[in-house]
C-alpha cells in the first residue's frame, strides 16, 4: 500500500501495513484476547509481555490500515470491515473482539526481519517485519487516510515497478521483496522466513558520489558479518535506492 504523500515519514512510499506499538498494545487484558505467540518471537523480544505487544501492534495496524485481522475463528470480510469501522470510531480493539468471542491469532504472524533506522535520521524506528497469510474470506483494502492506494502483486512485479520509477520502495521493503521473489508460494515464503536472520539490521549512511546505505557485512559497516542475503548496499541513484554490491577493490 502507498503511504499518504503528506506523511511525515516515507510519504508516498509503497510499504507493508505497520506502525508504532501503542501503550495499550501491552495491556494485561490482551492475555485473554490473544492466542499463542508466534514462533521465534523471542528473537524479536525476550520478555513475553513485550513479544505479545509486538504481535498485538502488528494485528492492530493490519486492521487499521489494511482491513486484515488474524483471529482464532471464522471472520468474513464484511465482519472485518465492521470491526475496522468500530475501532476507527474509538471502540477499543479488545472490546470489538470480546463482543464477538474472538481472540487475535498471534501464531499466524511469522517473524521475517528486523530493521533499525540509520543513526543519521532524525526520526528513528526499530521495526520488526512479519509474514501473514491472508485469512480465509478476507480481502484487504487501504484506509484512505494513512494510506491512499493498495494492491496485491507478485514481489518481482513490485520490484520491477520500482525499477521503472513508478513507485518508491524503502530499503527494508525492497529487501523483503527481493527475498520473497525467490519463492513461488506461501509454503516457500514460510520456509524462507524460518531461515532468516532476525538480528537487527541498522544501515550506515555513507555520503559521497553517490551516497549509499551500507548493511552489515559491507566493508563500510562496522558489523562484519552479513545479516541479510543479497547485496550489502543500497546506492542512491536518481532518487531511488538501488541494491548493489560494493565495487571491487581499486575501483571507484
Amino acid at each position: 500500500m502507498q503511504r499518504h504523500a503528506r506523511s511525515a515519514f516515507l510519504g508516498g512510499a509503497v510499504v507493508f501495513p505497520g506502525g508504532k506499538v501503542d501503550p495499550g498494545d501491552g495491556g494485561e487484558h490482551w492475555a485473554v484476547r490473544t492466542a499463542a505467540l508466534p514462533a521465534r518471537i523471542e528473537e524479536f523480544a525476550s520478555e513475553r509481555a513485550t513479544a505479545r505487544a509486538l504481535g498485538v501492534a502488528a494485528c492492530r495496524e493490519a486492521l487499521e490500515e489494511g482491513a486484515i485481522l488474524p483471529v482464532d475463528g471464522p471472520l468474513p470480510d464484511a465482519e472485518v470491515v465492521g470491526i475496522q469501522r468500530e475501532f476507527l470510531a474509538g471502540t477499543p480493539l479488545e472490546a470489538c473482539l470480546g463482543r464477538r468471542g474472538l481472540r487475535l491469532d498471534l501464531s499466524a504472524l511469522v517473524p521475517f526481519s528486523r530493521w533499525v533506522t540509520p543513526e543519521a535520521e532524525a526520526r528513528r524506528f526499530d521495526a520488526r517485519f512479519f509474514l501473514l497469510a491472508l485469512p480465509a474470506g478476507q480481502v484487504g483494502r487501504h484506509d484512505d487516510h494513512e494510506t491512499t492506494m493498495s494492491f496485491w502483486a507478485a514481489p518481482a512485479d513490485v520490484l520491477e515497478r520500482a525499477t521503472r520509477g513508478e513507485i518508491f520502495l524503502a530499503p527494508p521493503t525492497s529487501r523483503a521483496l527481493e527475498h520473497l521473489s525467490e519463492v513461488s508460494d506461501l509454503r516457500g515464503a514460510f520456509a524462507l522466513a524460518a531461515q532468516q536472520c532476525l538480528a537487527p539490521i541498522c544501515p550506515r549512511f555513507v555520503a559521497g558520489e553517490p551516497s549509499y546505505l551500507a548493511l552489515p557485512g559491507d566493508p563500510s559497516h562496522e558489523i562484519r558479518e552479513r545479516r541479510s542475503a543479497g547485496p550489502t548496499r543500497y546506492v542512491l541513484r536518481e532518487g531511488r535506492f538501488i541494491s548493489e554490491d560494493p565495487p571491487p577493490p581499486g575501483n571507484p
